[in-house]
């Protein structure tokens, strides 16, 4: 199953030409001169490493695909058979809740809305942020686990700032322990990862919630974070 909708951007830079006279720069003290220099080529490569995997994502041919590939491959063809169980408590409803569903990780700084899209269509809720994958579960009908899905790097277009509220650029740093929210139909469900694996399937489905992404830009290998409702 491919995906589709990836966008690539290409940019000409297109030098501006120099002003016939700089005697104003070449006059410039020498030690302020290197100072500006140096300024300018940090900055360079600080722009270069904050947009360097974004742009490969953008403009490598394929690569946006592949990753749509993997985020779909292992949720519709599950390994092992799920473990239902009866799990009847909901947290309260509070009407001071958004109706949007969202997804917040204090600890990752994540704060993202939860795209809802059937697996042909699911690229568009990925560029927004998650997308909740529609054949499992949700928060209220846990016959099956929720699982959530996001790109790590995201796209060209997305601001360093964006990336860390909408993707799961950090997802390697959830540990076992920290506690994940997502608001759906203005309850708030709060769940505590407790295990979390590496490799090209889920492992285990018998926990509430599993968010995964890609561990690199075109790599097969997946990252996985596993965590159960808490009853609170």
């Amino acid at each position: 199953m491919q995906g589709h909708g990836i966008i690539y951007h290409c940019y000409t830079y297109q030098p501006e030409p120099l002003p016939e006279s700089i005697e104003v720069v070449t006059s410039l003290p020498k030690n302020l001169v290197k100072l500006v220099k140096g300024l300018a080529v940090a900055g360079v490569l600080i722009l270069t490493a904050s947009y360097l995997p974004s742009a490969w994502f953008a403009l490598t041919k394929g690569t946006g695909e592949a990753i749509s590939r993997v985020l779909v491959k292992d949720v519709t063809e599950p390994g092992k058979p799920f473990t239902v169980i009866d799990k009847t408590f909901q947290p309260r409803f509070d009407a001071k809740i958004t109706k949007e569903a969202r997804i917040k990780i204090p600890t990752l700084g994540v704060d993202t809305a939860i795209g809802e899209a059937t697996a042909d269509n699911f690229e568009q809720a990925l560029k927004k942020g998650t997308w909740r994958v529609s054949d499992f579960g949700t928060p209220a009908d846990r016959s099956t686990p929720t699982i959530l899905a996001a790109h790590r790097y995201g796209y060209l277009v997305w601001s360093n700032s964006f990336r860390k509220k909408n993707s799961f650029y950090n997802l390697p740093k959830l540990k076992i322990g920290d506690t994940v929210e997502v608001y759906w139909k203005q309850r708030r469900y709060i769940y505590e990862v407790y295990a979390q694996s590496e490799g090209g399937e889920i492992n285990d489905y018998s926990g509430d919630l599993i968010l995964y992404t890609c561990e690199a830009l075109n790599s097969s290998v997946r990252i996985f974070k596993y965590a159960r409702l808490l009853e609170v």
